[in-house]
């Protein structure tokens, strides 16, 4: 059975109380009542009220700060002005300050179920709508680690489980994998996604700055300190706080970082006043930490703090079968962004993507799109030019024949797959084998896939 919402009536006429009541209860309505403003507030505080239907004028506070307070304490709250004959500016007062509408006296049972029924039906509206923003924000969150490879998709089921929850969550990958945008995701899909996010990277800062810019500091702390200025985790309370390269940490201010995740307390460099806050902490890194354990970088037992939950995101080279998608992402942001008319990856050029090492995972990929954007003399992007930099990775050989399959932007994942396989299929004289090998998937899905090819 459905609930109904809860409406407050607050009247200091005990008649028309009642007989509201009653109307609104024969239509199903469950309803609380309230002589005056201060014990509407009082209710307001203990219950979830879907609708307010109070009097402009009470014996103590005035229906005008009671519609105030009550957006203060439930913004989603709607609120209906009841108003004498002589009070129509006060009610028109109250629709700008946020009232859904006003009914005047005396109170006609047909003109109170009509306006209850349309702010109600506004309340439930806005409830649909705040519902389909959170999932599109939900979905654009994951999304953005873009991927449908097994590893990928292992990678969003585990943020979507843990984001909910309140656990530290240590992120590790390679460089360029993606581990700020995991960070992202998890914290967009979190409870705490309308407080800070605070982002710091510990390899980015002098370790005699470190502790500052994390716990801040007093007036006079240490030279050039000229004012109080608070730490990362003071601008992240009731938030996120995401500890980029944790490894490259002191030991001296991991044990300082120990006793924020025990008791949630801290003090500013140079201040003696105890600080506590509310912080969700993520961490981030590249670094093997069992390691720096073992070498005594790294302290067990702050692992073991940050280490609740752990997620491992996999290099490019262990899912090529993404690579086709993330290229036309990169081209089509890549193409926007620089104003080039460039729509499309020709068969070979996806080849040779599908053939190099990626030691710079995602991040050497965008970096790669970009140069051929700017690079390329038609809309087809034809072949790739590597870095040297990258490492020296083999680069697939360009068809003899020069055959090619263009992938305008838009392509679907699946057709994108197709269309690419069977190219490879044709560039490979029929050799499966040789094809499946050369786009790094299992000889079997080829097999199954592209039984007649």
């Amino acid at each position: 059975m459905t609930t109904r919402p809860l409406i407050l009536l607050v009247d200091d006429d005990e008649r028309l109380r009642n007989a509201a009541s009653k109307v609104l209860a024969s239509e199903g309505y469950h309803v609380l009542s309230a002589t005056g403003g201060q014990e509407a507030l009082e209710i307001l505080k203990r219950q979830a009220i879907a609708l307010v239907v109070c009097d402009l004028r009470l014996p103590d506070l005035d229906g005008i700060e009671v519609l105030k307070r009550a957006r203060e304490l439930l913004p989603e709250t709607e609120v209906v002005m009841l108003t004498g004959h002589g009070s129509i500016e006060q009610a028109v007062e109250a629709m700008r300050l946020g009232a859904y509408d006003f009914i005047e006296k005396p109170l006609a049972s047909a003109a109170l179920l009509k306006a209850v029924a349309k702010a109600m039906e506004k309340q439930r509206l806005a409830g649909e709508n705040r519902q389909l923003r959170r999932q599109l924000r939900q979905q654009r969150s994951v999304e953005a680690l873009i991927g449908d490879s097994p590893p990928m998709q292992s990678v969003k089921q585990l943020i979507r489980q843990i984001a909910p929850t309140d656990v530290n969550v240590l992120i590790q990958g390679e460089s360029g994998t993606g581990k700020e945008i995991a960070a992202d995701a998890l914290h967009n899909l979190s409870s705490r996604r309308d407080q800070p996010f605070v982002k710091i990277s510990c390899a980015a800062i002098p370790e005699t700055l470190l502790e500052s810019e994390l716990f801040g500091h007093e007036r006079g702390a240490f030279t050039g300190a000229m004012a109080a200025r608070p730490g990362k985790f003071e601008l992240a309370d009731g938030g996120t706080l995401l500890l980029d390269e944790i490894a490259e940490m002191t030991p001296q201010l991991q044990a300082k970082l120990l006793r924020v995740l025990q008791d949630g307390k801290f003090q500013r460099l140079g201040g003696t006043k105890e600080i506590q806050v509310n912080v969700r902490l993520l961490c981030a890194t590249h670094a093997d930490i069992p390691k720096a354990i073992e070498a005594g970088k790294f302290r067990h037992d702050l692992y073991y703090r940050i280490n609740t939950v752990q997620i491992v995101l996999p290099p490019l080279r262990e899912r090529r079968e993404d690579l086709p998608l993330l290229a036309c992402h990169f081209l089509r942001a890549s193409a926007q962004e620089m104003g080039r008319d460039v729509r499309a990856i020709a068969a070979r050029a996806l080849e040779q993507l599908l053939a190099h090492a990626w030691p710079g995972n995602v991040r050497e990929l965008e970096h790669v799109i970009q140069r051929a954007v700017v690079l390329a003399e038609s809309d087809t992007i034809t072949l790739f030019s590597f870095a040297p930099s990258t490492g020296t990775a083999t680069v697939a050989t360009p068809t003899e024949n020069g055959s090619s399959v263009s992938l305008p932007i838009g392509t679907t994942m699946d057709e994108a797959k197709k269309r690419l396989a069977q190219a490879t299929i044709e560039h490979c004289a029929g050799n499966k084998l040789k094809a499946a090998k050369m786009l790094g998937i299992p000889p079997r899905t080829m097999y199954r896939r592209f039984p007649d090819s």
